[in-house]
């Protein structure tokens, strides 16, 4: 089961707070209050990037710098384009780089089609030809955008330059990790019952809602409530495509693990250590998935590497990046010494 978002988690742990709120505040002053701090806040912190109609619906897509292959930042389950604050502006130091909101999630429009990672990778292809988005793409995936970008991979891989795979979901994690951690029915069933709560403003009142307001323009909203839960719901579908999907030939590959010599404090230890044993394993054999891959431990970092050690995430970028400038560089230089 691909890892929760920071803001999701702690909606849950304080989901009886929300069930006494929503007794206490009357509906519609609650609605009232979500739409005008919504609107404040979203006035305040505008929408970076361009709305891309895909097809019937739009979706959000930012980019900066500069220069080829562009790097595509696909995140994890339930998080928004914020998610890569900490990494993206770094790499557009040497390269252009684009973050996007899945459908449903962030500023992008809901999509009607099923939540699963087969149709995120079709939806990204899309996104990034109708932006203008010239590939090949260096590819890079957090937590449940892994599963996303390996299916990218797989259906366009004369399009994919090489791919990043930061502390990303295995397809057979739900099969492997301890059965006292299989605990993805009941926070489907909770984050159901949280969206109740987001349309009449619980969470945001409960200062649960993200900790700045840039955050809370592009993910305190129902759709992208909903669309959380969703993926959730999916998420055994997704890890089923992907598992099918094969592995990566020769393609240039960096897997970035979080360091499981970091302990869970909420977890008893035994159980802990099982954890970080399987995730370790897991994420070896990820690194297996192309005959150029390689492991890097984030040491001192928990599961979002991309902001507890982005400078680890935006290095193995850079390494991906200078690759491809030169695989595409060396036929020139070729026919150059020929003359």
């Amino acid at each position: 089961m691909p890892t929760l978002s920071i803001c999701m988690r702690v909606w849950l742990r304080r989901f009886a707070y929300s069930i006494a709120a929503l007794i206490i505040v009357p509906p519609a002053t609650g609605a009232v209050y979500q739409q005008i701090l919504l609107a404040t806040e979203r006035r305040a912190n505008p929408m970076p990037g361009q709305l891309i109609d895909v097809g019937g619906y739009k979706m959000h897509i930012s980019c900066v710098g500069q220069g080829s292959p562009p790097v595509i930042l696909d995140s994890g389950q339930g998080d928004s384009y914020i998610s890569w604050r900490n990494v993206q502006p770094e790499i557009a130091k040497f390269v252009s780089v684009c973050s996007y909101d899945r459908a449903g999630l962030g500023y992008s429009e809901p999509n009607p089609r099923p939540s699963t990672s087969g149709v995120f990778a079709e939806e990204l292809h899309d996104l990034l030809h109708a932006a203008g988005v010239a590939p090949p793409y260096i590819l890079v995936g957090h937590s449940f955008g892994g599963f996303n970008v390996r299916l990218f991979a797989s259906r366009y891989r004369s399009e994919t330059a090489g791919m990043v795979l930061v502390d990303s979901a295995h397809p057979d994690q739900q099969k492997r990790m301890p059965p006292q951690l299989n605990r993805l029915a009941k926070f489907v069933r909770q984050g159901k019952l949280l969206q109740f709560a987001e349309p009449i403003g619980i969470p945001r009142l409960l200062g649960d809602c993200g900790d700045s307001a840039t955050i809370r323009a592009a993910e305190c909203t129902f759709n992208h409530m909903r669309e959380s839960t969703t993926e959730l719901e999916m998420s055994r579908e997704s890890a089923s495509e992907v598992g099918a999907a094969g592995d990566l030939g020769d393609m240039a590959l960096i897997v970035i693990s979080r360091d499981t010599n970091k302990r869970l404090l909420d977890l008893p230890e035994e159980l802990d250590k099982t954890r970080s044993r399987v995730w370790a394993q897991l994420q070896e054999e990820l690194s297996h998935l192309s005959t150029n891959g390689a492991l890097v431990i984030a040491k001192g970092s928990g599961h979002d590497v991309q902001n507890q050690r982005p400078e680890i995430v935006t290095e193995a970028v850079h390494n991906l990046v200078s690759r491809a400038r030169d695989k595409s560089a060396s036929p020139e230089r070729g026919r150059d010494q020929k003359r």
